[in-house]
C-alpha cells in the first residue's frame, strides 16, 4: 500500500478547486492525458472522468469514479484500469495552519494489479505518489512563483 503525505501552501478549499477541475487532472496525475467528464458533475458523488494513460508507445483508456466526495477534505476515488484491475485512491485534505496537509493513499482493489500486488510494487507506487503530489503542490501554489509573474505564464509541468 503507498500512503504519501504532502504540505500545499494552501487553504483546503483552494486546494479542492485543483482538485475539482478535470481539465487540470493530468496536469497533477502522473501519466495521464486528455482526461474529460464521463458521468455526472466532478468530484459529485458516483461522477466519472475519462481520461487517457501512456505508458511508452502503449494508451490505455481509463475511467475513474468517485467513491466518496466530502468538499473540501476527503476525496477518494476508484480508478478503473479495465484489464489491469481497479484501485483505490483516497485523498484527505487536512487544514494545517494557512496551508494542507493532502494525505494520499493509492492501493490496487481488484484484477491483475491486486493479484500482483508486492512490495516492489509498492515502491514504483511511492514513487509515482510523490512526483504526483509535487505536481498538484506546485499547480496549487503557482501564483505564489515570483517567476511566474515576471516572466509571463508558468513553464509546462514535467515529471
Amino acid at each position: 500500500m503507498a500512503v504519501r503525505h504532502r504540505l500545499i501552501k494552501k487553504p483546503p478549499e483552494q486546494v479542492w478547486e485543483v482538485l475539482s477541475d478535470v481539465e487540470q487532472y493530468g496536469d497533477w496525475v502522473v501519466g495521464t492525458a486528455r482526461a474529460e467528464p464521463d458521468e455526472g458533475q466532478w468530484p459529485r458523488l458516483g461522477s466519472a472522468l475519462r481520461y487517457e494513460i501512456r505508458i511508452g508507445p502503449l494508451a490505455l483508456r481509463n475511467r475513474t469514479v468517485v467513491r466518496r466526495s466530502e468538499p473540501p477534505t476527503v476525496l477518494e476515488l476508484e480508478a478503473d484500469s479495465g484489464p489491469l484491475g481497479t484501485a483505490r485512491i483516497a485523498m484527505e485534505l487536512r487544514p494545517w495552519g494557512e496551508h494542507t496537509l493532502i494525505i494520499l493513499d493509492e492501493h490496487p482493489l481488484r484484477g491483475v494489479g491486486g493479484a500482483v500486488h508486492n512490495g516492489l510494487l509498492d515502491v514504483v507506487q511511492h514513487v509515482r505518489s510523490r512526483a504526483m503530489l509535487g505536481r498538484l503542490a506546485r499547480l496549487c501554489e503557482q501564483d505564489e512563483n515570483p517567476a511566474r509573474t515576471a516572466s509571463g505564464p508558468p513553464r509546462p509541468l514535467r515529471t
